[in-house]
C-alpha cells in the first residue's frame, strides 16, 4: 500500500521493505546520522520518514525579528558560564573512529554516544546523534570520558548545578515552600546531560529532530514563550508542555538538555514520588500517585 508523505511517495506496507534489517544495518555502522551526511546522501533512509506531515520551519530571521526573550540577571545569585561553542566544535571536528568507540546502548556505561535512545522501537528515527553522560551524585572517571570533550563536560556541569539549585531555589519560592524545598527533597542528587547533535538534513520536510514529547519530572523552557515541568511533583501547579525539534536543511544544530532526577543510585527506580504534600488541600488534591 503506498502513502504520501508531502508529495514524495512512500510504501507504508511492502513484503518488499525490511524496516528491522535497515534499522539494524544502521545501528550497526556506528556512524550515526552526521556519519550518513558525511557520505553524501540525498535521500533519507526509510526508517526516518514520518508518517505524518511535518511543518515547515519559519526562517531563524523571522523568528529573530518577531521574538522577544525576556532576560532575567542571575549576576547577584552567582555568576554561570557555558563554553558551548567549544563543545559544537570540538564534537563535530571528532574522528569518526574516536566516536565509534563511544557507540552503545548499554545503559550500565556511564558516558555513550548513539542515534536515537529507541531506535528499535519507535515507528520512525530521528535525523538526531546524542551522547549521554551521567554525572551527578557518581561521575564517571575522566577517563571515560572523550579527551576531545573531557574538561569542558567537567567544567560544564560544575556551573549547571549552580544553576540548577538556584532555579530550585526559585521555584521553590513560587510555590510559596521553602527555598530550598525542592532541593531538601532530592530534586538536585542525579544530574544527566544529553547532547543532541542534528546535522544538516537533506530533505528536512520529511523527518523530525526530535518528536513531540513532555517532560513531566523536569523543568522545560521552550523558546515560543511557554515554560512548564516538574509537573509530577507539583501537582499540576507547573504544567510540562508538549515541544519537538525540528530538522533544518541549511545548518547543523546542538541542544544540550541537562536533566536533574531525585538520583542516579542503584535501587532508585524503586522509588516513587508523588505530588509534594504541602502543595495539597481539599480543593486541590492530587491528580498522580
Amino acid at each position: 500500500m503506498a502513502g504520501s508523505n508531502n508529495g514524495r511517495t512512500q510504501i507504508v506496507d511492502s513484503s518488499e521493505y525490511d524496516r528491522r534489517s535497515e534499522v539494524q544495518a544502521f545501528d550497526d555502522s556506528k556512524v550515526g546520522v552526521k556519519g550518513l551526511l558525511d557520505a553524501g546522501i540525498t535521500k533519507l533512509l526509510r526508517i526516518f520518514l514520518n508518517n505524518q506531515p511535518v511543518i515547515e520551519k519559519k526562517s531563524d530571521s523571522d523568528a529573530v525579528t518577531k521574538l522577544s526573550i525576556p532576560v532575567i540577571d542571575f549576576e547577584g545569585l552567582g555568576k554561570s558560564a557555558a563554553q558551548r561553542n567549544d563543545i559544537v566544535r570540538e564534537i563535530k571536528d571528532a574522528n569518526p573512529e574516536v566516536k565509534k568507540q563511544f557507540y552503545s546502548r548499554d545503559v550500565m556505561r556511564m558516558f555513550t554516544y548513539n542515534t536515537n535512545y529507541d531506535l528499535h522501537k519507535a515507528s520512525t528515527a530521528n535525523w538526531r546523534d546524542t551522547l549521554y553522560c551521567v554525572m551527578v551524585p557518581n561521575p564517571p572517571d575522566p577517563e571515560e570520558i572523550p579527551e576531545v570533550c573531557r574538561d569542558v563536560l567537567i567544567k560544564y556541569t560544575e556551573y549547571v548545578m549552580k544553576l540548577g539549585l538556584t532555579l530550585y531555589e526559585l521555584l521553590s519560592e513560587a510555590l510559596r515552600l521553602n527555598p530550598n524545598h525542592l532541593e531538601d527533597i532530592e530534586c538536585a542528587e542525579g544530574l544527566f546531560l544529553a547532547g543532541h547533535y542534528y546535522p544538516a538534513c537533506p530533505e528536512p520536510e520529511f523527518t523530525l529532530g526530535l518528536s513531540g514529547h513532555t517532560d513531566s519530572r523536569f523543568l522545560t523552557i521552550l523558546l515560543q514563550d511557554q515554560i512548564g515541568g516538574l509537573q509530577l511533583i507539583t501537582n499540576n501547579k507547573f504544567i510540562s508542555v508538549l515541544h519537538r525539534g525540528l530538522a533544518n536543511i541549511i545548518r547543523p544544530r546542538i541542544s544540550v538538555a541537562c536533566l536533574f532526577r531525585m538520583q542516579f543510585q542503584e535501587g532508585s527506580e524503586s522509588r516513587l514520588y508523588g505530588p509534594i504534600r504541602e502543595l495539597l488541600s481539599e480543593e486541590n488534591p492530587p491528580m498522580y500517585a
